[in-house]
C-alpha cells in the first residue's frame, strides 16, 4: 500500500462540477493499493496516518499529529501510484491491484481511519476526479505499506 500524504490548509474533489468531498486543514491522501495488499496493511497504515507527526507544536517543531489537532482528511484513490515507469514513455500499471481487490482495501482505509477519531472526507472510487489543494509548507511525505 502506498499513501501520498500532503498536509493541507484546504482541499476537495470535484467531479463532474460537483465537489464530493472536502476539508479545511489536516490532510490529502492519495493512496494506492497494489496485490500483495491486506488489511494488515490497511490497518498498519491507518495508525501510521493517524499518528503520523507533521504539525507544528508552539515550538514550531514537527511534533502533532492530525488527532492532536483535530485535522481532517481527504482520502482519494490513485491506482497511477503503482505506475511504472522504467522503461518506455507508457507507464506500465500493473501492480496496481484490480478495482474488485483495491476498492474494499480503500474502503476498509477509511473506515479504519474514522474509528480513529478522524473525519474522513473521500473522492469517488475509478472516477475521473479533479483535485484541489492548498498544500501546507509544503510537507509530502511517500508511506509504504511492507517496507
Amino acid at each position: 500500500m502506498r499513501v501520498v500524504v500532503q498536509r493541507s490548509k484546504q482541499a476537495k474533489v470535484v467531479i463532474d462540477g460537483e465537489t464530493v468531498g472536502a476539508i479545511d486543514f489536516g490532510l490529502v491522501l492519495l493512496v494506492g493499493i497494489t496485490h500483495e495488499d491486506t488489511i494488515d496493511d490497511v490497518k498498519w497504515m491507518a495508525d501510521k496516518v493517524a499518528g503520523l507527526r507533521i504539525f507544528e507544536d508552539e515550538s514550531g517543531k514537527m511534533n502533532l499529529a492530525v488527532t492532536d489537532i483535530g485535522g481532517q482528511l481527504l482520502s482519494v484513490s490513485q491506482f497511477t501510484l503503482y505506475g511504472d515507469c522504467r522503461k518506455g514513455r507508457r507507464p506500465n500499471f500493473m501492480a496496481a491491484a484490480r478495482p474488485e481487490q483495491a476498492e474494499p482495501l480503500y474502503d476498509a482505509f477509511n473506515v479504519a481511519l474514522r474509528e480513529r477519531g478522524l473525519k474522513v472526507e473521500t473522492g469517488r472510487f475509478g472516477a475521473m476526479m479533479d483535485v484541489e489543494l492548498i498544500n501546507s509548507g509544503p510537507v509530502t511525505l511517500i508511506l509504504e505499506s511492507g517496507a
